[in-house]
């Protein structure tokens, strides 16, 4: 086993890899930004190294300064958490190459799933159900891409090929639209991503975003280990996910999660990885893998009692899965509440610093964060700054207890989305289960009065 870890990241993920590592066994060293020297990971790492101004392009992208930095440091592993450079293909080649262990899956495998169309040319021959579309990049004809539309079906959707994160992504519901349309994520893509390749897929009208959590080790063993419902979304970024997702054959549940075990077989993945789909009219179509651990990962963890990021560090450590598929059994319900600091309803990022902090407690309540009392919020990074997570023995469990943690849960000084959180824990259609991905834009166009209905009860 490691004796000593680089955390390639901030926040509340780098502190969930510190804790996960201090479990075990294995020292850690915590790379931050000039803005993050307070930082509670910061604080309780074994060691810590600046490596650069606020901006993450001088801090947290910067390969050479992380790299610099496990080396002075002694580290033998580098874990990326999730964003920055967890998905980078260079970087995790420049780790190895640099002599130290990536905990993640191998240069080859993060390009293969980076890219858009080579991911789902490879789940196809993985067989893997993908979205129709076009079978591969478009080509610049413009009447071979009509014709592949006409084919496909409209409503379609144009995507960047090396896109994620919500972006590089049109909607097109008419052929006069469609070159344009195809011509506008080209140069967006070229610009956002360095790869003005695009390609095309179905549009679904009404689908559930659901994933499969899978673990693989370098020995081509592989199990998966249930789903998630991550459909309560905004503009493409969840905003709640729960495990199992509700109202969902468990048969199917069951042969699309051995397919994904599989199809990392056949690829040779190693590691975590979240095969995310699209989940419409009984029928599952894949639209992407992330090749890291998932934000969304403790919803997981309470179902299965599996600790994911040690088994992330175990596989890149050599050791074979301790796991076999039959060992992996669900049990109850989780939700997880991301806690960010933005105006609830209008979504305005609030950054400064937090004056009071109360996290909730009792019986099923996980509190992910790195927040306290005094901690300043800084405006340069992704707005989030914990994660609630309600364990039941039932779904109605779960929420009772989330609805109860969320009207504990106190945050002043700042803005947060806990008065968003706790209207959708009483909404009769969550509460039902089974709410498409539009729904809660849905909701807050039609309620422009929600903010109204639900400030009161404080930040």
């Amino acid at each position: 086993m490691f004796e000593k870890i680089l955390i390639a990241n901030r926040g509340e993920i780098a502190l969930r890899i510190q804790r996960a590592c201090r479990e075990m066994g294995i020292k850690t060293v915590v790379v931050h930004s000039e803005a993050d020297r307070e930082a509670k990971y910061v604080k309780l790492a074994d060691e810590s190294v600046c490596i650069g101004p606020a901006p993450s392009a001088q801090s947290y992208l910067n390969m050479p300064a992380i790299i610099s930095a496990a080396e002075v440091t002694d580290a033998e592993a580098i874990h990326p958490g999730y964003g920055f450079l967890s998905e980078n293909a260079d970087f995790a080649e420049r780790v190895e190459k640099s002599g130290f262990v990536f905990i993640g899956p191998r240069p080859e495998s993060i390009r293969m799933m980076g890219d858009k169309v080579s991911a789902k040319q490879a789940m196809i021959k993985a067989g893997v159900p993908c979205v129709p579309g076009s079978d591969g990049a478009l080509p610049e004809d413009p009447k071979e891409i009509i014709r592949i539309a006409r084919k496909v079906g409209y409503p379609v959707i144009i995507k960047a090929a090396g896109g994620g994160g919500g972006r590089g992504m049109r909607v097109v519901h008419t052929e006069a639209a469609l070159l344009n349309a195809v011509t506008m994520t080209r140069t967006e893509a070229g610009t956002a991503f360095g790869n003005p390749e695009v390609y095309m897929e179905k549009y679904l009208e009404n689908p559930r975003h659901v994933e499969i959590q899978i673990l693989a080790d370098e020995y081509k063993n592989a199990i998966w280990l249930g789903e998630r419902d991550c459909s309560m979304q905004r503009r493409h970024q969840k905003v709640i996910e729960e495990a199992p997702a509700p109202g969902i054959p468990r048969k199917l549940i069951e042969r699309i999660g051995d397919r994904c075990a599989e199809a990392c077989r056949k690829i040779g993945y190693r590691g975590a990885g979240t095969f995310e789909f699209l989940y419409e009219n009984g029928e599952f179509y894949f639209i992407e893998m992330n090749t890291r651990i998932q934000v969304e990962h403790p919803v997981t963890e309470m179902i299965t009692g599996v600790d994911l990021v040690q088994e992330q560090i175990r596989v890149a450590c050599g050791e074979k899965l301790r796991f076999r598929q039959r060992d992996i059994e669900l049990s109850g319900h989780a939700i997880e509440c991301r806690i960010n600091a933005e105006d609830p309803f209008k979504f305005t990022p609030s950054p400064g610093r937090i004056v009071a902090w109360h996290a909730p407690g009792g019986p099923g309540i996980r509190v992910d964060s790195h927040a306290y009392a005094g901690y300043f919020v800084p405006p340069t990074y992704d707005s989030m700054v914990g994660k609630v997570i309600a364990y039941g023995a039932t779904r109605e469990q779960a929420i009772r207890r989330m609805q109860i943690a969320l009207s504990e849960m106190v945050v002043e000084g700042i803005q947060t989305n806990i008065p968003l959180h706790r209207e959708l824990m009483v909404d009769a259609r969550f509460f039902e289960g089974g709410t498409n991905i539009h729904y809660l834009e849905q909701k807050l166009a039609a309620k422009p009065d929600l903010q109204k209905a639900t400030a009161k009860g404080g930040k």
